[in-house]
């Protein structure tokens, strides 16, 4: 049983609400299981159109449905800021259970989408933004982890997460931490969505990069050359991310080429060394 819900991150009441909706599943896909049922969570200002909450239950209901599952009710309130997102129930083998706590040395970590929906979405909020890239941020948040999950239980994956507001850096450190293990991240392997770097590079971010970053940069150490704007997007707040995951070196071509297969953006960033919750970042500014 998870939770979760918060204020709109693109204009589109629709898209709002598949987002939502596939952020709010991910927690249950992320461990191994799959969604049974779950209820709608709303809060809405009593001034604004009651058709627009309308668009916003209807795109949840439907990215709800294309899990396999349905709505079973809900609750809403007024409120002076709209919010949307699920309770959600689900059901999970107790014999496949997947965790942040299993990787192991000599694993590889793999990521099932592209990353930087933390900053187009901020640019959207500046009107900075091009409609293209944010489509393509919309699309990805929209995408269930269903079948990453899937994938990573038929590939035997020792670790999962799901990379949401505490980014990339912040989920990988909750796996490297939990496994008592070290993990190298290598840049090479990372992809962002179309506009990301553009907008770092421009210093377009969210608030809670700077407090990802205050947090988690215990924890981490950069490659000399690394720039600041890359560096803070590996600390971006991601909305509807992927699933970080660690497989064995033997399964990890297989893993990725099922993820491909299966309309994922896969990408190997790194892997699995020995050591004590700690993270290197390699590669290129």
């Amino acid at each position: 049983m998870t939770a979760d819900f918060f204020p709109p991150v693109v204009d589109d009441p629709y898209g709002f609400g598949a987002i939502a909706a596939a952020n709010a599943m991910s927690d249950v896909f992320a461990m191994g299981g799959e969604v049974l049922f779950a209820l709608n969570l709303a809060a809405f200002p009593a001034n604004l159109d009651a058709a627009i909450l309308g668009e916003i239950m209807r795109g949840g209901a439907e990215k709800v449905r294309e899990a396999g599952a349905a709505i079973a009710g809900g609750h809403t309130v007024k409120d002076n800021e709209p919010k949307y997102g699920l309770a959600v129930i689900g059901l999970i083998d107790t014999a496949n259970i997947r965790s942040k706590a299993g990787a192991k040395p000599g694993d590889v970590l793999v990521l099932s989408k592209a990353l930087g929906t933390g900053v187009i979405t901020t640019a959207l909020k500046q009107d900075k933004a091009d409609a293209v890239d944010v489509e393509q941020a919309m699309a990805s948040m929209a995408r269930l982890n269903q079948h990453a999950a899937r994938a990573a239980n038929r590939h035997g994956a020792h670790a999962v997460t799901d990379i949401t507001g505490y980014s990339l850096l912040g989920h990988a450190h909750e796996i490297a931490d939990l496994s008592r293990v070290d993990l190298e991240l290598d840049l090479d392997g990372i992809r962002w969505l179309p506009g990301a770097r553009r907008y770092a590079a421009d210093w377009i971010f969210p608030g809670g990069m700077s407090s990802n970053r205050a947090y988690y940069s215990q924890w981490v150490t950069f490659a000399e050359g690394v720039s600041e704007d890359v560096a803070s997007l590996l600390y971006d707040p991601e909305t509807s991310g992927g699933l970080l995951m660690t497989v064995p070196e033997a399964a990890a071509d297989d893993l990725v080429a099922d993820l491909a297969a299966g309309g994922d953006a896969p990408q190997r960033i790194g892997r699995v060394v020995p050591g004590t919750g700690l993270i290197r970042v390699q590669g290129p500014a």
